[in-house]
């Protein structure tokens, strides 16, 4: 595991999350992580929740169509519309609740992202820019956890890139 810290700001002007966060790998692998569904499966979810991959095509226009499972078996179901996808540098989604079929559930949030990986020294820096429709929506999100899920993954995936090295 490594010591970076997740950097989160929220910018109420513009409904914007920004999340940043440094990865002791190189950018090969951390694209991989954030691009490959075997990869992400093994830890988008915070705990106790997996991600469970129903499909993905990683390509402008494509998805990734997945769930996060419960150790109770619940699952919440989840669409990324990817939009446009520069290898190893950028990719920007749009991200929906939904059901198993993909049909999206309107009365929850979506988000609008962008992720771009740069290389800092040693390490890969992942800058994520969230948007979304309101300020409600906003803060719906984060009153769902984001903040303190998406550190979790993102903990997780420490491991697994310590691990591949």
């Amino acid at each position: 595991m490594s010591n970076f810290l997740t950097d989160f700001t929220v910018t109420e002007a513009g409904n914007i999350l920004t999340v940043k966060r440094a990865f002791a790998a190189n950018i090969s692998l951390v694209w991989d992580a954030w691009t490959k569904a075997e990869i992400l499966d093994q830890w988008w979810a915070p705990l106790p929740y997996k991600a469970k991959t129903k499909s993905q095509v990683f390509e402008p226009n494509g998805h990734w169509h997945y769930a996060m499972v419960g150790p109770n078996n619940d699952t919440h179901w989840d669409m990324m519309q990817y939009k446009e996808i520069t290898k190893s540098d950028f990719f920007s989604a749009n991200d929906v609740f939904c059901d198993e079929n993909g049909a999206t559930n309107s009365n929850l949030p979506s988000t609008d992202f962008e992720i771009m990986f740069t290389v800092e020294g040693d390490t890969t820096m992942v800058n994520m820019v969230s948007v979304y429709a309101t300020k409600e929506a906003l803060e719906e999100i984060l009153a769902m956890g984001m903040k303190e899920g998406l550190s979790m993954a993102l903990a997780q995936l420490d491991g697994i890139l310590a691990a591949a090295k």
